[in-house]
């Protein structure tokens, strides 16, 4: 979801106004999922690299985090919105944490659509976790080092039990995928928009499903007649 800072920029205004409107379009294309066939949705909230921008940046950033959750928690189970966070929760603030941890268990048996939201993730991040996870098994005996497949890896990372995913969307013109699931979305498809994330509209958001549909998803193999 990138491009927010730069919307409310070149309008004059802080980037946190940016950051205000694109946590107002999150809730939108949240609504509008399910309506038109998505039932898992990940969102890039704040990435392991996102610490370096200004204190105040952050720390409106993290107050953003918190205001969505605590006023969309009711919505959000009403919808059937399963929600969970991805990322290494253990450097947020303790609250932000406690209510990260009580929408995902108040919402744990939803289904209609599953909403992850990456924050203070990074995948280098996650898969020198998931590594250093697999060793201290393999060094306790818990696990054969020669056992390990890429089911195991799966099963160990942040999103264990969330399908890999077939699309990655990433707005505001910029082509590269900074560090997101570089582990999942090996084969996934990507599109790239010049829009950015608060100006990304639903329908917009339609047509790139609609291109998706059209493509000759081969996985490695050879296209059948």
């Amino acid at each position: 979801m990138d491009g927010n800072g730069r919307w409310a920029t070149n309008r004059g205004w802080p980037r946190l106004v940016g950051h205000r409107k694109g946590a107002e379009r999150v809730k939108q294309i949240v609504r509008a999922a399910p309506e038109i066939g998505i039932q898992w949705l990940t969102i890039y909230a704040f990435s392991t690299e996102n610490w370096k921008r200004s204190t105040e940046e952050v720390l409106g950033l993290m107050s953003i985090f918190a205001r969505y959750i605590e006023r969309e928690a009711d919505r959000l189970a009403a919808d059937g919105v399963r929600m969970r966070f991805i990322g290494d929760r253990s450097k947020l603030d303790a609250k932000l944490q406690r209510l990260m941890t009580g929408i995902e268990a108040r919402t744990a048996g939803l289904t209609r659509l599953n909403l992850t939201v990456a924050i203070n993730y990074g995948g280098r991040d996650e898969i020198t976790r998931t590594i250093r996870a697999l060793a201290a098994e393999a060094a306790a005996g818990r696990i054969d080092p020669a056992q390990i497949t890429d089911a195991t890896i799966s099963q160990h990372l942040d999103t264990a039990n969330i399908p890999d995913p077939d699309l990655v969307i990433r707005t505001s013109g910029e082509t590269r995928t900074s560090n997101f699931l570089p582990w999942q979305a090996a084969y996934a498809e990507y599109e790239f928009t010049e829009t950015l994330w608060p100006d990304f509209t639903i329908d917009e958001l339609v047509a790139i499903l609609a291109r998706f549909g059209h493509r000759d998803r081969r996985f490695g193999g050879v296209a059948t007649a």
